[in-house]
């Protein structure tokens, strides 16, 4: 029978089953990875966010979750122009941040 919907596959997440060897080494470079709060300054002021979706916050919360291909993939939309950086209330250098996390998600050959 055809109801007009479908159900999808559960999105959930079990995060005991999350590799976060490399969210760690990250948080080693760079300890103002723990510091954001989500409050959404850097996506409010990001030129790229309205035409890619580029979010910090969302990036963030999405290596704490172990989805690195999607979280790398958003930051490549990222134009590195340090607007992030200027308003962030908890003074996170978003930028070195960014670059730590090509530095460590990067896939073999790239």
């Amino acid at each position: 029978m055809d109801f007009g919907f479908k159900i999808s596959p559960s999105s959930a997440i079990n995060l005991d089953n999350v590799d976060l060897t490399k969210f760690e080494e990250l948080h080693r470079m760079e300890p103002d990875v723990y510091k954001c709060m989500a409050c959404g300054s850097c996506s409010a002021t990001c030129p790229a966010s309205p035409f890619s979706g580029m979010s910090m916050r969302k990036v963030i919360t999405a290596l704490q979750r172990g989805k690195e291909k999607e979280a790398v993939a958003m930051l490549r939309n990222c134009m590195l122009c340090g607007k992030c950086s200027m308003v962030c209330p908890r003074g996170i250098n978003t930028r070195h941040l960014i670059l730590s996390i090509f530095r460590i998600y990067r896939e073999d050959g790239k």
